[in-house]
C-alpha cells in the first residue's frame, strides 16, 4: 500500500472540510508526523502547533491502532503542485503526486523537491515520483483531446478562486499565461463550453496521455526519461468495458516503452 494525502485548496479545505486553509505548509508537516505515529502504533501523544492529541481539556485519551499493517513501513505520498508543497514534499514524504504534470518540466520541478530534501539533510535515492496522468487511446487524436478538455478546463479555469488556483499557476509557468487567463474567465464566467474549446492542443498533449498508439507509447518514454517512477492512470473512458480496455492498451503501450 501506498498512502497518498494532500490538502486540496481553500474552497474544498473550508467549504467541504469546515477547516481553514491557512498554515498548510505546518498543518501537513504535522498531519504526517501523526500519521506515521499511528501507523507504528504508537500511542498518540503530539503536541504541535496545529495538532494536539489528545485534547488536554476534555475526557481524551492517548490511543494506538489495535489492528498491526502488514507492511512494515507505508510509504506516504504528498500530493502537491506548488514550489513550497512541493518543497515538503521533498522534505518529509516518501514519494511526490503532482497532477496535470508535463514531464518536460520536471526537472525544474524536481528542484523544489531537492530544496526540501536538502533543507531535511536526507537525499532523494529512492524517492517515488509518481505523477497522475489521464489516457485515452484512439487513433482519433481530436476525440482523444476532447475527452481531456473537461477536466483541464475545470481545473485550470475553476478549481479554486480567481487570485488562488494552483493550477491555473502551474499551466502558467509552463509558458501558456495567455490561454490559462482566458480558460479561467471563461470558466469562471459560467462559459464553460468556450473555456474547454479555448484549451490550446499543444497544453492538453503536454498533461495528458491521449491519442494513437505510436504516440502515448513515446510519451510514456519521455515521462520514463525525466524520472518517473510511478505512474498513475486514469482511463477517461465511461463505462465498465471502455475503462477495461483502455487499461489493456495503456499497460501494452508501457511494456513496449520499457
Amino acid at each position: 500500500m501506498l498512502l497518498g494525502i494532500g490538502s486540496s485548496g481553500p474552497q474544498v479545505s473550508e467549504g467541504w472540510h469546515g477547516v481553514r486553509f491557512g498554515s498548510q505548509l505546518g498543518r501537513t508537516r504535522e498531519y504526517i508526523e501523526v500519521v506515521r505515529k499511528a501507523l507504528a502504533r504508537e500511542r498518540l501523544e503530539y503536541s504541535g502547533e496545529h495538532v494536539t492529541l489528545p485534547l488536554p481539556d476534555g475526557p481524551g485519551k492517548a490511543l494506538k491502532l489495535t489492528i498491526a499493517p502488514v507492511q512494515d513501513q507505508i510509504p506516504i505520498y504528498l500530493a502537491a503542485i506548488g514550489p513550497k508543497n512541493t518543497a515538503l514534499a521533498g522534505e518529509v514524504a516518501d514519494g511526490w503526486i503532482p497532477t496535470l504534470v508535463s514531464p518536460e518540466h520536471l526537472p525544474a520541478l524536481r528542484a523544489s523537491l531537492e530544496d526540501g530534501a536538502a533543507k531535511a539533510g536526507r537525499s532523494l535515492d529512492g524517492f517515488d515520483i509518481a505523477p497522475t496522468v489521464n489516457v485515452y487511446v484512439s487513433d482519433d487524436i481530436e476525440k482523444g483531446r476532447d475527452v481531456m478538455r473537461p477536466f483541464i478546463a475545470l481545473y485550470v479555469g475553476g478549481m479554486g478562486s480567481r487570485d488562488k488556483n494552483f493550477y491555473n499557476n502551474l499551466v502558467q509557468r509552463y509558458g501558456f499565461e495567455e490561454a490559462a487567463n482566458e480558460v479561467q474567465d471563461l470558466y469562471l464566467a459560467g462559459k464553460r463550453d468556450e473555456a474547454m474549446a479555448a484549451l490550446p492542443d499543444e497544453l492538453i498533449d503536454l498533461v495528458s496521455l491521449n491519442g494513437p498508439a505510436d504516440k502515448v507509447r513515446d510519451r510514456l518514454r519521455v515521462y520514463r526519461e525525466a524520472g518517473v517512477g510511478t505512474l498513475g492512470i486514469t482511463p477517461m473512458a465511461w463505462t465498465r468495458d471502455e475503462r477495461i480496455e483502455q487499461l489493456q492498451k495503456i499497460a501494452q503501450l508501457a511494456e513496449e516503452a520499457a
